[in-house]
Parts: structure tokens; sequence; C-alpha cells
């Protein structure tokens, strides 16, 4: 099997290509900065004997999503991690306008071209699995993280609304979202803010999404406590929800 990682030079990416690999899968490791790249795979090759690819690309830009899948098309990808993403986070009208822009090209822009294009490909073949990674900032409303939480809640009904579709057709394609709470990663330093909860290790993170995107799951999350909050959630009514998400995170440290 080969798969497909982008987000792959830090965080969860990287951690689910070391899961993948520790499972004897090839992969195709794609985002912007190629040091990490080059230094992950070879640690992937070297630790676990697999076959790896760098594909430095930028998902913010439109044409290099196309030609990142055009690419790799030729290698019947059998699994899309669907990962790259980021955070803005402050202040909806103060915040920059073209960073946001630019956070929505990868968040969603991206994340729908190639669920769209390895979809397809993977419905002809009758095969296939597709992990997207969303949040569990998408199933409320973010105050103060406002861009970053809707980009992640149009991940969550995309994937929720591709499932029912492949479940009708009783089609063989398996799809997941990944929704997790805090985890240690770079997010925080990204979007530029400090986590006011500990976070979750992002390997073992990792090799459970694995685990469970295999077992066909659609929600993954690091636990059966955070999957019940998300679902309760639901019967929470959308003002209470921000309101008490605003009181949160304008607790946040920006730095």
């Amino acid at each position: 099997m080969i798969a497909l990682v982008t987000g792959a030079s830090s965080g969860i990416g990287r951690d689910i290509a070391r899961s993948l690999a520790r499972h004897g899968i090839n992969v195709i490791l794609t985002a912007r900065r190629r040091d990490r790249l080059i230094e992950l795979k070879n640690e992937l090759v070297d630790k676990y004997g697999v076959k790896a690819m760098c594909i430095t690309a930028d998902l913010s830009k439109e044409n290099q999503v196309f030609a990142l899948y055009e690419k790799v098309r030729k290698y019947n990808i059998d699994i899309l991690i669907n990962n790259a993403g980021y955070g803005v986070f402050g202040d909806f009208a103060e915040t920059d306008l073209e960073r946001e822009l630019d956070m929505l090209d990868v968040n969603v822009k991206a994340f729908h071209i190639l669920f769209k294009l390895f979809l397809r490909d993977f419905r002809r073949r009758d095969c296939g699995y597709i992990l997207n990674t969303a949040s569990m900032a998408g199933f409320i409303p973010g105050p103060w993280f406002s861009s970053y939480y809707a980009s992640k809640g149009y991940i969550v009904r995309m994937t929720e609304a591709v499932a029912e579709e492949l479940r009708s057709k009783k089609s063989h394609v398996h799809v997941s979202m990944l929704c997790p709470g805090p985890v240690a990663t770079e997010f925080g330093e990204t979007a530029r803010v400090k986590f006011l909860t500990a976070a979750y290790p992002s390997e073992k993170l990792a090799e459970h999404a694995v685990r469970e995107m295999f077992g066909g799951t659609l929600l993954i999350t690091e636990n059966k406590a955070t999957k019940a909050l998300l679902l309760a959630a639901k019967l929470i009514p959308d003002r209470v929800q921000a309101f008490a998400a605003g009181l949160f995170q304008s607790k946040r440290e920006k730095f």
C-alpha cells in the first residue's frame, strides 16, 4: 500500500506518516518545508524499511494542489491523509485578511480539491481510505478563532455527507475525520497563541487515528470522552456554545 500525507513536515501529519511506515506502508510526504520532509523520509526509510518520497508543495496555491495530484496519481494511491492546515487567532475585525484567506485556501480549498480527486479514483477502484484532519473545533462556533473553527466545520460536514453517499452506494471506500482537542504540535506557534489546557501527545493520537481509519471509523478523536463531548455538543444551542467558547478563547495569550 502507498499513502499520500499532506502537511507531513510536522505535528499530526508527521506522526501519522511515522505510524503508517511502522505498519509497512510506503509514503509520499508533502509540505512546504523540504528540509523537514527529507529528514522525515530518511528516518522512515532507515527505521522501517519502507519506500518514501518527498514532494514540496504550497497548498495555499491552487495550481500546486492540482500539480501535486498529477504527480502522484500514477502511483495508484491507496490512502489519502488530508491533513494540511493551520489557524489564525484573534478578533475577526482585526485579524489579517490575507493571512486568513491563505488559511482558507489550505484548510478548505486544498482539502476540497484533494478529497474530490482522490475520492473519484478510489470509487473507480472501489477501495481506499481517506482521513481528513478536522478538529473538535468543527462542531462549535469559535469566537477569536472564527475562521479556523468555520474551516474545520466545513471539513466535518463534507466528510459526514460523503460518508453517507458512500454508504448508500455500498462502496468499499472508507472516509474518516480526525477531530481531536488540543494536540501537542506546532499549531499554537503557527496560530500565535498559547493553549490553556494540556495538549494530547501527537504520536499517540496518530497511531490511534491510523488504527481507527483502517477499522472504518467515521469520527475519530483521542478518546471516548472527547467523542461523547462532541456528540453532546449537538444538543446544546449554538448561542450557548459560542458564549462558552468565547469565554475560553478570550483567555488565551497571544504572542
